[in-house]
């Protein structure tokens, strides 16, 4: 299989999972500003959406969307419990949580990566972002994980989304212009996530700063 990525974008998320599952994926970067792979290739005649992250399988199909290919990934070694059986309310839950990441938290952010284009729009949107990550701080009270006892393929994405922001306690690749440093359930929790072998090797195998 191949996973075509771009260094610390949501693509991260699908990368830590198939560290943690030990999965044989070939890894093939993108560039975000002439849009071609490293062999020269336009990725818009790979995916014509021209966005990361794109997993292609080995008879050739093409996945494109992150929620998708995290459980597709998952699904290939369930005995790791990266994601609860299909057909299982514990799954509706984890598809409910994948949505939640995939349209409040990943597009929530994307006026304050366009700041400049957004224009005064950064205003209302900042707000809105920060009610949702209050909310993920509250539900990680209790639990040490997003879907409580268990690392599913939800935190993987969280961890991705989460190092577009600021706080003193992460590593900000995005320096989006957010503040999560009274976020402290957030704080614990990213820490666990960061503190994984698969996490650690995804970060170092995209050429980031740990």
């Amino acid at each position: 299989m191949k996973l075509y990525y771009l260094p610390a974008s949501c693509s991260l998320s699908p990368h830590i999972v198939i560290n943690e599952l030990g999965l044989d994926v070939e890894l093939i970067r993108v560039d975000h500003t002439t849009h071609k792979t490293e062999a020269g290739l336009d990725f818009h005649d790979i995916n014509p959406h021209g966005y990361v992250p794109l997993l292609e399988l080995r008879n050739g199909d093409r996945l494109r969307e992150g929620p998708a290919i995290v459980q597709y990934l998952a699904d290939l070694k369930p005995e790791a419990g990266l994601a609860a059986p299909a057909g299982t309310m514990e799954r509706y839950r984890l598809q409910e949580m994948l949505g939640f990441l995939s349209t409040e938290i990943h597009k929530g952010f994307i006026p304050l990566l366009y700041a400049r284009l957004a224009g005064n729009y950064v205003e209302a949107a900042r707000p809105k972002l920060e009610k949702r990550f209050q909310w993920i701080d509250a539900h990680l009270a209790d639990r040490p994980f997003l879907m409580r006892d268990r690392f599913t393929v939800a935190d993987a994405y969280l961890f991705a989304l989460t190092g577009w922001g600021q706080a003193v306690w992460l590593k900000s690749y995005y320096k989006a212009d957010i503040h999560f440093d009274e976020l402290h359930n957030l704080e614990a929790w990213y820490a666990r996530i960061r503190q994984r072998d698969a996490v650690r090797k995804s970060i170092e195998e995209e050429g980031l700063a740990f």
